[in-house]
This record gives structure tokens, C-alpha cells and sequence, in this order.
């Protein structure tokens, strides 16, 4: 079962995170254009063992649970879907300067 949980929101979008138990195993980025649409980015861990055929209920969880005003029927609704791994977080602190940022630590691929 997937839970969803909102990581940030702004004045036009949200950052949600699909937990499944205790592992996060999607986000989605939610953007809320002025024309009452609503266009996102899901992206599902690679590591978490996804079928194309989960991926309708997914959505379809999204939709129910954050989005009850729009769907892709109406033409309210517009996701892009991928598959994706985490190679990396950068994230500044009060002390960064603008020229001294934190930078991103890939992870190895051992490729």
C-alpha cells in the first residue's frame, strides 16, 4: 500500500513522496499553472522493484488521494512518468555563500 506524504510546498506546486512502509519509493512534483491544470513529474525508484502494470494504481492513488478536482480525462491532469535512481542530494545551509555551495555526492554506480 502507498502512502503519500508532502515533502515541500510553494505558492504553485508541492513535492510529494510515496512511501511504501518505511522506504520512500516515488515523488511527485506538482505544479499548479494559473488555468487550474495541474502538469507533475512522478518519478519511481528504480530500487523499488516497479512493474509497468503497478504503475496505473499509482497514478491512479495520486489522483484519489491528492488531485480530486482534476483528472486526465478532463484534460486537467498531465504526468510525465520515469524511472530513476538517486545518484546524488545537494542541499545548502544558512552558512553557503552563493559561490560556495554544497555540491552533490554521486553515489558509485559501478558501471
Amino acid at each position: 500500500m502507498i502512502r503519500w506524504k508532502r515533502a515541500l510546498r510553494t505558492t504553485s506546486s508541492e513535492r510529494f513522496v510515496a512511501l511504501r512502509g518505511p522506504r520512500a519509493v516515488a515523488t511527485a512534483d506538482l505544479h499548479y499553472p494559473m488555468d487550474g491544470r495541474v502538469v507533475g513529474l512522478v518519478v519511481l525508484d528504480e530500487g523499488a522493484g516497479w512493474t509497468e502494470e503497478q504503475i496505473p494504481d499509482l497514478l491512479a492513488t495520486l489522483n484519489e488521494d491528492l488531485l480530486p478536482g482534476v483528472d486526465t480525462s478532463r484534460g486537467s491532469l498531465s504526468l510525465m512518468v520515469v524511472i530513476g535512481e538517486v545518484i546524488g542530494q545537494s542541499e545548502s545551509t544558512a552558512s553557503d555563500s552563493a559561490t560556495d555551495a554544497n555540491h552533490a555526492k554521486p553515489k558509485s554506480r559501478g558501471r
